[in-house]
């Protein structure tokens, strides 16, 4: 039986792009007696009220790129364009949740290949997708709360539109994200990114140090017998 981790995140939040590499020493050091379930949550659903207007005595969306390429540079694994929230400012991050919750739902329904891929550095389909939506935006400065620019990149990836297209829809994709954001409440989730662990009951959350995530991780394998009960 492998244990679950649910690892909670905006697509423009530039610490879950940088923590994307500790995801990957996740898959490598645990396998598969770990599950990685991913969750969206929307902190820059509006970036013009959360950036614009909410850090104008800062710069702006100016003031924050520059913030977040001062981030990028602490990180060498990682590279920020300088058109980032300079030039290139996407609305929201929401239409790249919905279109992601469009493919997990394909994923569970079995269109979507599940199995991690050598090809991909042992991520699945699904998790180099949401990996290429991130790059899209910090590595080449494009648009991702443009449909047309998010098709193209889940298209390149291996995801097919037309799938995403009958998801989108239908609505389920939206209430695929509805759920996450429900969650988030369920569990308290304070931002992004956050790994909850334990069915929420033990919660890691911001910029934390692969060598904490392994040692939890660790200690839930091992010694699963001294969980908490919910009762």
């Amino acid at each position: 039986m492998s244990l679950q981790i649910s690892y909670v995140s905006d697509v423009l939040c530039i610490w879950a792009y940088v923590a994307e590499v500790r995801l990957d020493e996740v898959r490598k050091e645990f396998g598969d007696s770990v599950e990685l379930e991913y969750r969206f949550i929307p902190i820059f659903g509006a970036t013009h009220h959360r950036i614009a207007e909410g850090r104008k005595d800062r710069g702006g969306y100016a003031g924050f790129g520059e913030y977040v390429r001062k981030v990028a540079e602490d990180f060498p694994h990682v590279s920020v364009h300088g058109r980032v929230w300079n030039d290139v400012a996407p609305t929201t991050s929401s239409v790249a949740h919905e279109m992601l919750c469009a493919a997990r739902v394909l994923v569970n329904e079995g269109v979507i290949d599940p199995a991690r891929h050598d090809a991909l550095g042992g991520r699945t389909l699904f998790e180099e997708a949401t990996w290429q939506i991130r790059s899209a935006f910090f590595e080449h400065a494009r648009d991702i709360s443009d449909r047309d620019v998010l098709l193209d990149v889940l298209g390149q990836a291996g995801v097919p539109a037309n799938a995403i297209d009958a998801k989108l829809k239908s609505g389920e994709a939206m209430a695929e994200m509805c759920r996450d954001i429900e969650l988030r409440d369920e569990h308290k989730i304070e931002g992004s990114p956050t790994y909850y662990l334990d069915q929420g009951r033990q919660k890691l959350y911001g910029n934390v140090g692969y060598r904490v995530v392994s040692a939890n991780l660790r200690e839930l394998l091992e010694q699963p017998g001294q969980q908490a009960s919910w009762c």
